[in-house]
This record gives C-alpha cells, sequence and structure tokens, in this order.
C-alpha cells in the first residue's frame, strides 16, 4: 500500500524528491526491518529510526521515528538505485541519501535538512517476528457491509456499520477521515486511526458508522475534486442513513472528524437536518496558508533546525504560497513554482520539480489554502467537544482550539480540551505504547477514546 500521512494536500513547498547519480548499476538490496542511527545535532544527538516493509510491486512503505522529538510514523518515500538509498521525509523537508555497506547491514551516507548536513550510518535491524494468530477474532458487536448514496452529487459510498449488542436503539456517530483519501480505517501503516476509534465506541454502546472516502475501495467518485466544503454531502448522507436503522437512536446522532474531517464534521452542524454533537479531533482553526506556514515551522523546528534556518525557510515558503493564490492561470503558476523549488534546492530535478508544483497548484491545494474553518461555525448550534494533542506538529493545539472556541462562543456547550503528549494521530507518547512480539505497537490514546466515550454518553444519556 503506497500511502501519505493523513495530510496529502498539506505537504509543504520543500518538497525533495532528488535525483542522485547511481554508479554502476547493481541489484537492488532487499531493506525490510528497521535501519536506526545516532543523528548528531548541534548540542546532542537524536536517534533516527527508518522501519521499511516490502510491497508486491517492488517499492517500500516506510515511516521515520525521532523519539526524543516525538516524532512518529511520519511518512518516507523510499528511492532504490542501484546500492544507494533515498529516505525522503517531505513533511519535515529532510532527506537521507546514503550506500549500503558491503554485507548489507549499514548504510552509510548524509542526513539533510534546511540549515543542517551531516554524515550518518544507519545500522540494519531485522523486523520483529509476528506470533499473534492470523485470523481476527469476533468482535461482541455486530459488524455490517453497507452502501448509501449521495444523491446530491450521484455517489456510492461504502463503509462499515458496527452496531452494540443488545436491542437498542444506540445513540450512533458518523466517522470522517482527515485529509485524504483514506480507506474507512483511516489506516496508516498497520495503524487504523478511525478502525481503532470506532471498536472502542461500539463495545461501549456507540453505534458506528464509517466510510472509505471517495474514489477509495468501495466508494466512488474523485477525491482529488472534492474540498472540505463539498465533503460536508458525504456526511450528511451517513446521517441520513444512520437514521433510516432501527438499531439507532434518532435523536442521538453526532459527527467525530479527524484534522479536514473535524473541519467537515463542524460544517455539517450548520445543514438543514444537522447531527446531535459533533467532536473535533484536531480541527483547523486557521485559513489554510497561515497553517501550511506553521506546519513547516513545528516540523522543522521537531529536528533541531536552527531558529534562523526556520525563520527564511518559512519566507520562502510564504513567498510561493503568494505566488499560488495569486496566479489563477495554473500552467503559469506550476512553471513559476516549480523553478522556485529549483532555485530554493539546486538538487532537485526538473522532472521532481515540476510533479511538486503541479501537486501544490492543484484545485483542492488551492482550495485549502483559501479555506477559512471559522467562517461559519457562528451557526454550530449543537454541543461540541473539541481535542487536540499537545505533541501535534501539524495542528496546533493552541492556536487552533483556541480560534476554534472563539469562533464558537454563542455556542453555550462547547467543550475544549487538551492532551498532553498526543499527536496528530492521536497517539500517545511512544513511551506508552503498548508492546508486542517485544515491539513497541502504535495505539490511539486511551485517555482520549475514555474522553470521547464520557462526553458522548454525558450528552445523550439524558435523551
Amino acid at each position: 500500500m503506497k500511502t501519505t500521512v493523513y495530510l496529502r494536500f498539506l505537504r509543504t513547498c520543500l518538497v525533495l524528491l532528488l535525483c542522485v547519480a547511481t554508479g554502476t548499476a547493481t541489484a537492488a538490496p532487499s531493506l525490510d526491518g528497521l535501519w536506526k542511527g545516532p543523528l548528531k545535532m548541534p548540542g546532542g544527538q537524536l536517534e533516527v529510526i527508518f522501519r521499511l516493509v516490502s510491497l508486491t510491486d517492488g517499492s517500500y512503505f516506510a515511516t521515520l521515528d525521532v523519539p526524543l522529538q516525538k516524532v512518529s510514523r511520519m511518512a518516507v518515500k523510499v528511492d532504490v538505485r542501484g546500492d544507494t538509498v533515498i529516505f525522503a521525509a517531505e513533511e519535515a523537508g529532510s532527506r537521507f541519501v546514503g550506500r549500503v555497506a558491503s554485507g548489507g547491514k549499514q548504510v552509510e551516507g548524509t542526513w539533510q535538512q534546511p540549515g543542517l548536513q551531516v554524515p550518518l550510518t544507519l545500522s540494519y535491524a531485522a523486523p520483529a517476528i509476528s506470533t499473534a494468530p492470523k485470523a481476527r477474532l469476533t468482535p461482541p458487536y455486530r459488524e455490517e457491509e453497507v452502501a448509501y448514496s449521495n444523491v446530491a452529487v450521484d455517489l456510492r459510498l461504502g463503509g462499515m456499520l458496527t452496531v452494540p449488542a443488545g436491542p437498542g436503539p444506540f445513540p450512533a456517530v458518523v466517522l470522517v477521515s482527515d485529509a485524504g483519501p483514506h480507506n474507512r480505517d483511516a489506516t496508516v501503516g498497520e495503524y487504523q486511526l478511525l478502525g481503532s476509534l470506532a471498536d472502542y465506541l461500539t463495545r461501549r454502546g456507540i453505534a458506528v458508522l464509517r466510510f472509505d472516502d471517495r474514489g477509495v475501495g468501495s466508494s466512488t467518485g474523485d477525491f482529488a475534486q472534492a474540498t472540505t466544503t463539498a465533503l460536508v454531502s458525504d456526511v450528511q448522507a451517513g446521517l441520513n442513513y444512520l437514521r433510516t436503522r432501527p438499531e439507532v437512536n434518532l435523536s442521538q446522532i453526532g459527527v467525530i472528524g479527524h484534522g479536514e474531517g473535524a473541519n467537515v464534521a463542524l460544517l455539517s452542524a450548520t445543514q438543514p437536518l444537522p447531527p446531535a454533537f459533533v467532536v473535533s479531533l484536531a480541527g483547523y482553526g486557521v485559513p489554510g496558508t497561515t497553517l501550511a506556514l506553521q506546519q513547516q515551522a513545528a516540523l522543522l523546528r521537531s529536528l533541531g533546525t536552527e531558529t534562523a534556518q526556520v525563520e527564511a525557510a518559512t519566507k520562502r515558503q510564504q513567498a510561493m504560497l503568494e505566488i499560488i493564490s495569486q496566479t489563477p492561470d495554473e500552467a503559469q503558476a506550476r512553471a513559476i513554482v516549480a523553478n522556485m523549488l529549483r532555485q530554493n534546492n539546486a538538487a532537485i530535478d526538473t522532472e521532481a520539480a515540476q510533479a511538486s508544483a503541479a501537486e501544490l497548484t492543484s484545485f483542492r491545494y488551492r482550495y485549502f489554502l483559501s479555506f477559512n474553518p471559522l467562517e461559519r461555525l457562528a451557526e454550530v448550534k449543537c454541543p461540541v467537544l473539541l481535542l487536540n494533542g499537545t505533541a501535534d506538529l501539524y495542528v496546533a493545539a493552541d492556536a487552533n482550539m483556541g480560534a476554534l472556541t472563539k469562533a464558537l462562543k454563542a455556542n453555550r456547550d462547547v467543550t475544549a480540551k487538551k492532551l498532553p503528549g498526543v499527536n496528530h494521530l492521536f497517539q500517545p507518547d511512544p513511551a506508552e505504547w503498548p508492546i508486542v512480539n517485544g515491539q513497541p505497537r502504535e495505539t490511539f490514546s486511551p485517555v482520549a477514546q475514555e474522553t470521547i466515550r464520557a462526553w458522548i454518553v454525558a450528552h445523550t444519556a439524558a435523551k
């Protein structure tokens, strides 16, 4: 599965897909497993961990962990050319270029990021052998594959409805993924953000509908053309479907959204037949352009980049975003952005710069830059729970939660809570992950799960 971390259209302008001379042609080495090494930074060093899993098409699914900086499962693009490997963490503007040493147990090369270029040697550690049973245990609730229509835009959406044991009727929620496209579980590697949350809530008396995004799995349509506002109709279709189910309490149907999905959820509460409640997980509270700049600065700081370099990179990105926003002609904007990318980093080849520029000037990314998440929030009348993690590098808790809370001030039932150590994927600090087969396994924050459940129960028990 080729996947990007849940923010495909929020990538910053520092997209580092580099062309490196391969030298003598050799067979590509197998890279499955963990590759670890000490990254020397000003004032100390950080351990970096690349996790690679080979896919059937010959490519790799890969992620980056930097435990001391609370960076977990950051998406990495892998390029193998003979015995030369390139690991590019696009969201952080960082890359490692190295050569596999004789024996295949080390990769010696260079780590590069804005303001820093240092040698780095990665050592190989074999992946843990799973002894878990292959068969999935039957959960203590009913699962049903479902399909329903978004009549407004002629789409067919497929998903999974999970219903608690017992007669019901039960409170219910529609789950909405972050910027995608995602499957119904919002799967990233082995971690299933929405799947985990659905299981937790259903086991505790709340029915859950989660669905494949447009153009994914069982759903029709094209996610590339779906803006935040357009996706509201998908949520409305899900709410209407739940209203047809006898197991569901008609007055207790809410929406839980993550990232962009949180903003979609909030907007659904401004429509006719709104949900009974909304839970926002890492919703945006600032305009898209501001959010993109915040993201880049936070990611660079998390990797130890010097303040002056962070500021310089932010200024370059701001200039690029202004070009994108102010140049309506797509071809012209793409040409300018590609040229800026190459001027900012001469190592980027023409093809890679053009590909990155095409994404940065796409319809969906342009919409994101101009999107104001606060514009209609005064119309939200239902109860709202706002949750943000303090370790979130993509949606800063203070800036975004504060803006959403202020915009919802006319609403008398808004609860806002920051979750210490929780990242954008709503995972707790890696030190709190459970150990499975000798390896830490990423998990949805238990504190976040219980906070969501308790709040929903408190707002539905008396109805």
